[in-house]
């Protein structure tokens, strides 16, 4: 074993952070041992000093992370601050003074991922980001070297545990949207502002990190299709349950059937029960992976939290360690592909739209007339009249596979219909 050891440079020190310092401390001698030659942490980037930070040498803590990247004696920075800059700048430089980076930032490389890459290569350095995309579930290594002799078809599942918690508590309480929220910011499961969980914003990054490695492609969070999950109601679980469904916030990437291009998409969808995600409790991830050679696999595992994250990065802190010492390089960037990236209308899926229509003879029959006329198949209809007096009925179309924009023409046309009352809410079906 070398004795020089590897020197580490750690860029934040918050929930992430701090579990990695602690890890680094209390597990040296297993990482020694494993890498081949001990670690040790060199620096500590935050923003307050002043706060005491248990088991970190206050020697060690600066508030200057440029300065830290820039030593060039440091062999690995871990960023775990997040957001965009300084974050970007501070990896560019790390590479530029020989550092190789270990990141957590899912925002920055659903963004400048490409751009990130091309930094590492030029400088002949190592980009890991296991703890990007899934807590501590081993999913990116799988996705880029275990599952690299295969095709991957598709990758969904379920990326966010605030969410996750959240619909899992409507489903299984009945509770509503905002009394479930309410109970996971509680519990802490959600930020104090929860936006970047509940309209997608979160799951919709590491889609665009997830579609990325699975096709060999650029995907940028732009080209991600993204829908919050706050308009779910009881309703909808109600439908969904009398469907043998259950409803989950999906991160969902797509090779076309022709592959020709592909598809990335956030949205609430209901999915069978039967369906392995469908069994996805609380504020656990999963990822349900489907390839040519491999079949069906599905990665499994709390996706957030200190600990856990920080398992993740360490796992890439060690593997990067190993690359330095042997003089190599891992993986980088497999964009060879160049596939273009569909828009959502043309995503082909099942949908359930449920309809307040005037409860009288021939409506079904004028809803049905106009589904034909777009072109969208109806595999099943349920319509059943209100006991309220407003001689309404609801009516509930379940679609066989459709494009969504086949589908916005049809309800648009509906809306124009003097029977339909409304359209209660339409929502897409998945994991058949």
């Amino acid at each position: 074993m070398r004795t020089r050891p590897l020197k580490v440079a750690l860029l934040g020190c918050g929930v992430v952070g701090s579990e990695v310092a602690r890890i680094m401390t209390t597990h040296a001698d297993d990482l020694a041992a494993r890498i081949g030659a001990p670690v040790e942490l060199t620096g500590v980037a935050v923003r307050r000093p002043s706060k005491i930070r248990e088991g970190i040498d206050p020697a060690l803590v600066t508030t200057d992370a440029t300065a830290l990247v820039k030593r060039g004696d440091i062999d690995v920075v871990v960023e775990v601050i997040g957001g965009i800059e300084p974050a970007r700048s501070l990896i560019t430089t790390a590479f530029e003074h020989g550092a190789s980076v270990v990141s957590a930032n899912k925002a920055l490389l659903a963004q400048d991922g490409a751009a990130l890459h091309a930094a590492a290569e030029e400088h002949g350095r190592d980009l890991y980001y296991e703890a990007a995309v899934a807590g501590a579930i081993p999913l990116i290594r799988p996705l880029r070297e275990s599952l690299a002799g295969d095709k991957i078809n598709r990758v969904m599942g379920i990326v966010n545990g605030t969410t996750n918690f959240i619909l899992d508590k409507m489903d299984s309480t009945g509770a509503g949207y905002q009394e479930a929220l309410d109970e996971a910011t509680a519990l802490g499961y959600a930020e104090a502002d929860p936006t970047a969980d509940v309209e997608g914003f979160d799951a919709a990054a590491k889609a665009a990190i997830l579609a990325g490695i699975a096709f060999h492609t650029r995907v940028r969070l732009d080209d991600v299709y993204r829908e919050g999950m706050n308009e779910v109601t009881s309703a909808d679980f109600a439908s969904a349950k009398a469907m043998g469904c259950t409803i989950k916030l999906l991160a969902i990437c797509e090779r076309a059937a022709d592959g020709g291009s592909v598809t990335a998409r956030v949205h609430p969808a209901m999915i069978p029960l039967s369906h392995p995600l469908a069994s996805v409790r609380g504020a656990y991830n999963a990822v349900f992976v489907e390839s040519d050679a491999a079949g069906q696999l599905m990665f499994y595992g709390p996706g957030a939290g200190g600990a856990p994250t920080a398992s993740a990065v360490l796992g890439d802190l060690v593997a990067v360690c190993r690359n330095k010492l042997s003089g190599a390089t891992g993986p980088g960037d497999s964009a060879y592909t160049q596939l273009p990236v569909s828009s959502m209308g043309e995503v082909v899926t099942r949908y359930h739209i449920s309809l307040d229509v005037a409860d009288k003879p021939g409506v079904l029959a004028q809803v049905a007339t106009v589904f034909a006329e777009h072109g969208v198949s109806i595999d099943t209809v349920r319509q059943q009249g209100r006991q309220d007096g407003s001689g309404d009925a609801s009516l509930v179309v379940v679609t066989h596979r459709a494009s969504d924009a086949s589908l916005n023409g049809t309800v648009e046309a509906l809306r124009s219909l003097d029977t339909v009352r409304g359209v209660a809410s339409i929502m897409r079906v998945e994991g058949e």
